[in-house]
């Protein structure tokens, strides 16, 4: 029984004694003996309950480690005492608390492509990224582990990216095979420093993508699913070197860039490449990145210098609509006659390239591309010709990881190029459906 109990029952049979003598009292007078020994009752029974209760508070006393332990926590928090409450139990380790200021993020690439001319080597003209046709395709997959530098915790920093599929292939396939080994799975391998100077400037050693073109390696960060004519025919993909990266502010932006060359770990040649980016985004809306990249690329050869100007113009009237502009031009190698042994003067090529994407919704988009490709000497595509591709693409994110993209693409070209069975044609028509599973430890919880 509990205090509120106790009290209960003292007042509950003082009531009932009340109520008993007014009773009698009702009936009859009492004789004054009778009076007396009601009196004495009630008041050993008022001793007996005062007892009672003494002796319950005591061994409240005694144990509240017992009283506190069978309230839930839920209710506790709404007790007010003068004793803490005691903590919940700790939460379990998360991803992002194990690994610190260190991320791990990456994605799974896969397609289904499907190339209307039905071309006898089942593989896409001109095209590397998603060359599989007429069948499933392993695009990419792709592991980062990222710890950005900063001032506050660590000033040096590293990024590393491993892939597997066609996308890496590509990206890998020109480099010596005498130094393909573990590097031919490695998209970007490279530490960093920010030294104090100024605001931070960041220095990259190893080996990184192209600061050139509108569109990336990764199919997630492009627009369309296929990559275009530009990224795969006019630019680089990675370089090894040294880069230095400066932002005055928000608006301006300097990159210098001290490499081996293009696409090589091991230098094919004794000179270096050289090169600048400068960016420029003077509101949210607007911006512009042009790139110059120069020094000499042949075999064996430092005389001849390839130099190549990239702008890349983006601009976002709205949230939802987004615009960019991207164009190339390189000039400077020269190619060898076999038959003559004379080189000839420096070749050239250029390309633009025009994208718009809509956001139909938070989770859909929309997106066009077009582009020129112009290749007169046929250094870059081994065919002089000019060709184009007009692409359009449907996105749709599903639960938040999974993007998944419905495309329809015409690559068309001055030249029979391409193949309908085993026949030479101008063109070709390709439906391509991908998926791409992305993960990032930022988001475990």
């Amino acid at each position: 029984m509990n205090r509120s109990h106790t009290g209960a029952a003292i007042v509950f049979m003082l009531f009932v004694s009340l109520s008993y003598g007014q009773d009698q009292a009702s009936a009859a007078p009492p004789a004054n003996d009778a009076i007396v020994h009601h009196m004495e009752e009630l008041e050993e029974q008022v001793k007996a309950l005062r007892a009672e209760v003494a002796a319950l508070k005591g061994s409240d006393k005694a144990a509240p480690a017992a009283t506190v332990a069978t309230v839930p926590a839920a209710a506790q928090s709404n007790v007010v005492t003068g004793a803490a409450a005691p903590s919940a139990a700790p939460a379990g380790p998360s991803l992002a608390g194990l690994l610190g200021p260190t991320t791990l993020s990456g994605f799974v690439d896969v397609y289904y492509g499907q190339n209307f001319n039905n071309p006898a080597s089942q593989t896409n003209g001109f095209r590397f990224f998603d060359g599989a046709t007429n069948s499933f395709g392993l695009n990419l997959v792709e592991l980062v582990v990222d710890k950005a530098p900063d001032v506050t915790n660590s000033r040096t920093g590293y990024h590393v990216a491993l892939g597997f599929g066609q996308a890496i292939n590509t990206v890998n396939g020109s480099e010596p095979k005498a130094g393909l080994g573990f590097d031919q799975y490695l998209k970007e391998a490279y530490f960093s420093y920010l030294a104090p100077v100024g605001k931070g400037l960041q220095v990259d050693v190893g080996k990184f993508v192209t600061p050139a073109g509108g569109e990336v390696i990764e199919t997630k960060d492009n627009w369309n699913y296929s990559r275009g004519l530009l990224f795969t025919w006019s630019i680089p993909y990675y370089h090894f070197g040294m880069r230095a990266k400066y932002a005055f502010n928000d608006k301006y932006s300097l990159t210098g860039f001290f490499v081996n060359g293009w696409n090589n770990v091991i230098s094919n040649n004794t000179g270096k490449t050289y090169g600048m980016t400068f960016g420029w985004n003077p509101n949210k809306k607007f911006g512009i990145a042009q790139t110059y990249l120069g020094g000499p690329q042949e075999n064996s050869n430092t005389s001849n210098w390839r130099h190549l100007s990239d702008t890349v113009i983006t601009y976002s009237p709205t949230s939802k609509l987004s615009f960019m502009v991207n164009g190339d031009y390189a000039r400077g190698d020269r190619m060898l006659n076999s038959e003559t042994g004379i080189f000839s003067p420096p070749v050239y090529w250029t390309g633009v390239g025009g994208y718009v994407r809509y956001a139909l919704s938070a989770n859909s988009a929309f997106a066009t591309r077009y582009e020129y490709f112009l290749d007169p000497n046929g250094f870059a595509t081994g065919t002089a010709q000019h060709m184009n591709e007009f692409t359009t693409t449907l996105e749709r994110t599903v639960a938040h990881h999974i993007i998944s993209r419905f495309e329809f693409r015409r690559d068309f070209s001055n030249e029979p190029v391409f193949f309908k069975g085993v026949t030479p044609v101008v063109a070709q028509n390709t439906m391509t459906g991908g998926l791409v599973f992305t993960f990032d430890s930022r988001e475990a919880k």
